[in-house]
């Protein structure tokens, strides 16, 4: 008799274990690691799904008391043995069940039927293009030719640093190609689907229809067959945001993780994976090469490349013959106004742009939604509120202002969200004294607004959460603006990633101060990457391009090394104050999140979860909190975080552990949920 090892589909803590079934006769051909079956569980014996994820000969216990396997699930799709076991390490790595990680690994879920309307999303792309579909040659120059062989020739994972227009997509497409000419599969990761058009589009041009993409905006008959055509060997591209990761390709040999500074690689629902880190796990099982790329790369990526445990490549120049970077304008926001300039915009950024209109040349302005956080900053001299404490950004709550500033005020609380210090709202700047004041923040919608007023004969298009919600809406959007439809292109954080528009020479960043002095510890690193993505955009053709940064920190090494786009610089300015402040990467740091609709048992579970880890007794652990997360009350749930600081990643994922059976135990009947991050 043979059995089969069964994970139960149930994501909850008490069933995360393989149950033993025994295997009829009938099925003996059709049960192996990755398929899914039906089986009896439970009082009762009601059927449920699950994963096989191994074969055995001895069942270990009294086999009178082994059930055989129902029937296979039809329908559904499995997961290969490869798969299984990255799931494993997801689960044993992120804290999470066994079936939550499976899960995970299977972005398309069932089979679905053929249907002849169905449009081919690559083909969709191809059509929006202005340029050829054939086949083109890639030529790298020296620099590139020389990182190509480098990557090849290391074993380690590689991270590619190059500047903004150094050709790192050109080195991808050869690194693709080679994996071709060796009958080797990649897959191209990028960090949301903003990017999906510009990156199928030029990976299309040189690699023809091998080329497939998936992400969520596609239909399930779409995703399954683009996941189809990988399973079957009919494509060896698949590009496509962190989901794509999991593409059955049996044959892997490269992962591309392009803008891998990216927070969107991070995924903020259970299991709360690292992409990159995953990616290492499935390169290294597949022996793939794993190749990191950015213009601006993580602190962590870069720390790692310095310390050698990944290779460093480096592209300094940009790869079309005689693009320079662009020269950079830095706007004073508080000697604007003190000269009586109210508007949104710098009078350098307005001329600049009525410029460029006359020159029939093209605009991007970005503005960073993230930012429209509640911090509170004085017009006339700059500076935000800080915690005494923290050395980040109080975050303003139950705020409401009437009027320019000067108006009537009500009361507001000002609070940190790492340590919980709290102070009044202040009606006039700690530093300075001005009764200019306020929670800073405006949207692209207002902005969208400004623009049409100031330039009416100017073509506009927007770009933001509002207006891409529709199925097609990015492609259409920067299609049209690619193709001179628009004179203006004005969006958040998803237009200044990676785009190439050759028309571009002048990028507006209209407030860069509102990622600055957002109340976490990486706010200057994002900060820094954003001015730097967003000024890139400007000058990539034949034209050489302007960037107008606007702020009101002038000093802040964010803003003047990306000004310089000295990446090296604000390196080890910001290395420092990590260092200083012992944050991640040179800390391993653990969110320990608790939620639920009673506040007075969140409070509870938070302070019992500090009281645990401080008992514990462990050598060198820092404990900070609980206090109130940046939104304390979502949807009726209250929401309290504590932050666990040590040298060691095993210690941390040791605490994690241990809190996560304490707490489950203690409170499994009061209806809270409880989930964990280590950075």
């Amino acid at each position: 008799m043979s059995y089969a090892k069964v994970i139960i589909d149930i994501s909850a803590q008490a069933v995360d274990r393989a149950f033993t079934y025994s295997i009829p006769e009938e099925l003996k051909a059709e049960i192996f690691p990755g398929v899914r079956v039906r089986v009896p569980f439970g009082a009762g014996n009601r059927k449920r799904e699950g994963f096989v994820i191994g074969l055995t000969e001895v069942p270990g216990f009294d086999i009178s008391k082994i059930k055989p396997i129902d029937s296979l699930a039809h329908k559904k799709l499995d997961a290969n043995t490869e798969l299984i076991e990255l799931a494993a390490f997801m689960s044993e790595e992120y804290g999470c069940t066994m079936n939550q990680a499976l899960m995970t690994v299977l972005p398309v879920k069932k089979v679905m039927r053929k249907n002849s309307k169905r449009t081919d999303p690559v083909s969709v792309i191809e059509g929006l293009d202005d340029g050829t579909k054939e086949e083109e040659t890639v030529k790298l120059n020296d620099a590139q030719q020389k990182v190509f062989e480098d990557i090849l020739s290391d074993k380690r994972t590689s991270l590619l640093y190059g500047i903004t227009g150094s050709g790192k997509t050109r080195v991808y497409i050869e690194l693709i190609r080679r994996m071709q000419s060796m009958k080797k599969a990649s897959i191209v990761l990028i960090p949301e689907i903003s990017l999906t058009y510009q990156t199928v589009r030029e990976l299309a041009r040189y690699l023809g229809d091998r080329v497939a993409v998936m992400h969520s905006r596609l239909s399930d008959g779409e995703r399954y067959e683009q996941y189809m055509k990988a399973a079957r060997g009919e494509i060896d591209v698949m590009v496509g945001p962190r989901s794509a990761l999991f593409t059955p390709f049996s044959n892997l040999g490269l992962i591309i993780i392009d803008e891998e500074h990216e927070r969107t690689y991070r995924s903020d629902t259970s299991p709360r994976y690292d992409t990159r880190e995953a990616a290492e796990k499935r390169a290294c099982m597949a022996g793939a090469k794993l190749l990191l790329g950015s213009a601006t790369p993580s602190m962590e990526s870069y720390k790692k490349a310095l310390d050698g445990v990944y290779a460093l490549h480096k592209l300094k120049v940009r790869a079309y013959r005689g693009a320079m970077l662009p020269k950079i304008h830095v706007a004073d926001l508080r000697k604007e106004l003190a000269e009586g300039n109210r508007s949104i915009f710098s009078r350098e950024l307005a001329g600049l742009i009525a410029d460029r209109l006359d020159k029939k040349e093209q605009i991007i302005l970005f503005l960073n939604r993230r930012g429209y956080a509640n911090f509170v900053s004085c017009r006339s001299c700059g500076k935000a509120v800080k915690c005494p404490h923290c050395d980040v950004s109080m975050t303003a709550h139950n705020s409401w202002y009437k009027g320019n500033y000067a108006g009537e005020k009500k009361a507001a609380l000002l609070s940190c969200h790492y340590c919980g210090y709290t102070e009044p709202m202040p009606l006039r700047c700690p530093e300075c004294g001005s009764p200019f004041i306020a929670p800073f923040g405006t949207g692209t919608e207002k902005l969208e607004q400004f623009v049409k007023k100031a330039f009416p004969k100017a073509r506009v298009l927007r770009m933001d959460a509002d207006t891409t919600s529709k199925k097609g809406s990015f492609e259409n959007i920067l299609s049209s603006f690619r193709a001179g439809k628009a004179d203006i292109l004005i969006g958040t954080q998803m237009i200044v990633k990676g785009h190439d528009f050759p028309k571009v020479t002048l990028v507006g960043i209209v407030a860069a101060d509102l990622s600055l002095n957002s109340p976490e510890y990486d706010a200057s690193e994002r900060t820094f990457q954003l001015i730097t993505q967003a000024a890139g955009r400007s000058g990539r053709g034949k034209v050489p391009g302007d960037v107008v940064i606007q702020t009101y920190d002038l000093s802040h090494y964010a803003v003047s090394c990306a000004a310089k786009q000295d990446f090296e610089s604000f390196y080890e300015r910001e290395i420092s104050y990590r260092r200083l402040m012992q944050y991640p990467p040179e800390m391993c740091m653990l969110f320990c999140r608790i939620s639920g609709t009673d506040e007075a048992v969140v409070s509870e579970a938070a302070d019992a979860a500090a009281a645990m880890v401080e008992t514990a007794g462990t050598e060198g652990v820092y404990v900070i909190g609980p206090c109130s997360e940046n939104i304390y009350k979502i949807n009726d749930n209250y929401r309290k975080i504590l932050y666990i600081k040590h040298s060691s990643h095993d210690i941390i994922k040791r605490i994690r552990k241990m809190l996560s059976e304490s707490l489950t135990e203690r409170f499994s009947a009061k209806k809270i949920y409880i989930s964990f991050d280590i950075r």
